[in-house]
């Protein structure tokens, strides 16, 4: 059975989700195709930065995450490489900018929960739990999914919001850069012993960053990459040897700890493309841009993406939007990447003036107040 719609969306991630509840809230009637399997609660979590707490409060979805959310109301970064020329402890105050909080931090399964059930009450968005199979032309110049289920979609315009792995991409031909990194992300939640008074704390370490997210109640948030090694073996120790190794790595900053809830692996990789749209197809989120959670940028370009896309289509349709999208997202996405790329690189390299020169940034930055001031915009996701 054929059925005929204005675009579909290939990806039932929180990308794909708010795409789609953007295009409808604008008029058009979409396709949402995926599997709407439930993510594993493995530790996961994403910081919400206000650019797209923005965005979402635009689209009516944030009344909805934002009761399963804790604020980020303080960043503070410590360097801990062991360096001869270690910055001292820097903390970047929200207030600075007028702002209650950087973003908030939500955990990942909690997001996508709130977003489907939001897709799902939507009069224009017709929801396919299922995986596309064929990806073609069609006849009469629009483009054609064939879904696993058997059904046919027809639409004009595809959006790829189906991940790094992404179909839609390799059926639009659009080349891709891929890259690895010698370091695995540790993912858990932690309930400890002193409060966390809604500041996010990235300790900068030899094999990458350790970071603790705030979570509602005395609960945080563990992303610490290191070597892959090192993260399986710690994958599998026991819960107490664990928590013992995190306390230390936080130098007791939270006090006693335990570990809430299971863990998760990521091997850490990075992806860019050479162009973000074609005539009738654009990529969305890791489709398009892939890099290590540094700074809490990776979630939040896919927000930018979805914005920016919206704009592009508000005043214009079809190919002149699709082009539009591609220019506006050129610059953005290439800086971002290749900052968070420097930084992490920067801490792998056991050199004195590589260390020096991150450690007279990271002050000059902090001491020098208009600096400060743009640099915290940039991170909140402005």
């Amino acid at each position: 059975m054929l059925q005929t719609f204005d675009m579909l969306i290939i990806g039932t991630g929180p990308i794909g989700y708010v795409a789609a509840i953007g295009f409808a809230q604008a008029g058009m009637k979409v396709a949402l195709i995926g599997p709407a399997d439930s993510v594993k609660r493995d530790g996961r979590t994403v910081a919400i930065l206000d650019g797209s707490v923005q965005l979402l409060g635009r689209l009516g979805c944030w009344d909805s995450i934002h009761p399963f959310s804790a604020p980020l109301s303080h960043m503070r970064i410590i360097d801990d490489t062991g360096s001869l020329f270690r910055a001292p402890p820097v903390t970047f105050k929200a207030s600075e900018l007028k702002l209650d909080a950087f973003g908030y931090n939500v955990e990942l399964p909690d997001l996508v929960a709130s977003l489907s059930t939001i897709a799902s009450g939507h009069a224009l968005i017709t929801r396919f739990d299922t995986h596309v199979s064929e990806l073609s032309s069609a006849g009469d110049g629009s483009l054609a999914a064939v879904l696993a289920s058997g059904q046919t979609l027809h639409a004009p315009i595809i959006l790829g919001a189906d991940g790094r792995k992404s179909a839609v991409r390799a059926f639009a031909g659009i080349e891709v850069k891929e890259w690895s990194y010698p370091q695995t992300a540790l993912t858990a939640v932690f309930k400890h012993q002193r409060d966390h008074h809604d500041i996010s704390t990235e300790f900068h370490t030899r094999q990458g960053p350790f970071t603790l997210v705030p979570l509602p109640g005395r609960r945080s948030s563990l992303v610490w990459m290191m070597d892959p090694q090192k993260a399986e073996r710690l994958a599998n120790v026991s819960d107490k040897t664990l928590t013992q190794e995190v306390e230390k790595q936080a130098q007791f900053i939270l006090g006693t700890m335990n570990i809430d809830g299971d863990r998760g692996l990521v091997p850490m990789a990075g992806l860019t493309v050479n162009r973000y749209a074609s005539e009738n197809i654009a990529l969305l989120g890791e489709a398009a841009h892939v890099f290590p959670p540094i700074g809490a940028q990776g979630l939040n370009l896919g927000f930018r993406d979805v914005s920016a896309l919206l704009e592009a289509f508000s005043s214009k349709c079809g190919p002149e939007a699709l082009a539009k999208y591609n220019a506006a997202r050129q610059a953005d996405v290439k800086l971002r990447t290749a900052a968070v790329d420097v930084m992490n690189k920067s801490l792998l390299a056991d050199y004195l003036p590589i260390d020096l020169a991150r450690s007279i940034g990271l002050l000059t930055i902090a001491s020098i107040p208009p600096l400060r001031r743009f640099m915290m915009q940039r991170g909140a996701g402005y």
